[in-house]
């Protein structure tokens, strides 16, 4: 399972808020792209938790206890707040919790590289991963995002999350490319 989320830190919005959740099984059985979105409502924020929750609870029912492999500490500190903050559905949110890898440390043990820094960004290329989309990154979504929440236009609304859906889902496919990488770095 590759996982990353798309947020606003807490100086940028009154609550620090998360309004993408996404995972996708990759492997033997590649499942779908499967995000959670939180709604532009009052109670978007809750909603987008539990929906991610439901998503998981889902997978595990499908795949048992895997891996939910992401990228640096982020969600595994977002995770920790959204269960103080919203609560944790049937043990799901610990269980995720249970099951994350931390890719970023376990490649910074395995190899040195001669880049700059190791973003995944960064090491995707190095994993000869190509993106689709000629704008992305995190600052690129919470701009977008802060876009859609300030149109009227409904299908304006929709085109923008879209984009910012592709590119969340290009990032569990280039995290998955990035892990193929350093097994194969590593002869595993």
């Amino acid at each position: 399972m590759m996982f990353d989320i798309e947020g606003f830190p807490p100086y940028l919005d009154e609550l620090e808020k998360i309004y993408l959740w996404g995972i996708q099984v990759y492997g033997e059985k590649l499942g779908p792209f499967t995000p959670a979105v939180s709604p532009i409502a009052p109670d978007g924020d809750q909603k987008g938790w539990d929906n991610f929750l439901l998503n998981c609870q889902r997978i595990f029912d499908e795949y048992g206890d895997i891996p939910f492999i992401h990228w640096h500490h982020y969600e595994e500190t977002k995770m920790k707040l959204y269960i103080e903050r919203h609560g944790d559905i049937n043990g799901v949110a610990q269980r995720v919790l249970d099951n994350l890898v931390d890719l970023l440390p376990l490649t910074k043990r395995a190899m040195v590289l001669a880049e700059p820094s190791y973003s995944l960004k960064v090491v995707e290329q190095l994993a000869n991963f190509k993106r689709t989309q000629d704008e992305y990154g995190g600052k690129w979504a919470m701009a977008k995002y802060i876009e859609a929440v300030e149109t009227e236009d409904r299908n304006i609304r929709r085109e923008i999350i879209d984009q910012i859906l592709k590119y969340n889902e290009e990032d569990l496919t280039a995290t998955w490319a990035v892990f193929q990488w350093l097994k194969r770095q590593i002869g595993q």
